[in-house]
C-alpha cells in the first residue's frame, strides 16, 4: 500500500496528536481488543481501521466537552490534526472497519449522551 502523505507527514502529525492527547488526558486507555484483532489484518485493513479510529475520535471530541477542563485551542488543534490525518489516509483506501465504528458509537451514545456530556462520562472514557 503506497501513500506518499503517510510516508512523509503521518508520523509527525501522529506525534503531535499524541502530545495533545497527553496534555488533555494523562492516562488514556485504548480499545486494545480492537487493535489486537486488526494486527493480523492486511495493510489496507489496518489503514482502514486507523482512518475509522481517527474519524470516531474526532466525532467524540466534537461532542459537547464544555464540562471537561481542556483549553479550547488545544481541542481545536487536536481536532484539526486528527481530521487532517483521517482525510489524508482516507484517500488511500476503499473500505472502513465496522467494529471500531460500533465501539465509538457506543461510547458516544451509551456513555456521553446518557450522562449529558458531563465530566463524569469523559472520565469513564478516559479510563
Amino acid at each position: 500500500l503506497s501513500c506518499k502523505w503517510m510516508d512523509h507527514k503521518f508520523r509527525q502529525d501522529n506525534e503531535e496528536t499524541l502530545n495533545l492527547l497527553d496534555t488533555m488526558w494523562r492516562s488514556l486507555v485504548f480499545p486494545n481488543h480492537l487493535y489486537r484483532q486488526v494486527s493480523i489484518s492486511s495493510a489496507e485493513d489496518k489503514l482502514a481501521f486507523t482512518v475509522q479510529v481517527l474519524e470516531e475520535v474526532a466525532a467524540l471530541f466534537e461532542e459537547d466537552n464544555s464540562s471537561a477542563s481542556w483549553e479550547d485551542s488545544t481541542v481545536r488543534n487536536f481536532l484539526n490534526i486528527v481530521n487532517k490525518q483521517a482525510e489524508e489516509l482516507h484517500s488511500c483506501l476503499s473500505s472502513l472497519s465496522k467494529n471500531s465504528q460500533l465501539y465509538f458509537k457506543r461510547l458516544s451514545d451509551d456513555v456521553l449522551k446518557k450522562k449529558g456530556h458531563s465530566a463524569e462520562p469523559w472520565e469513564v472514557i478516559r479510563r
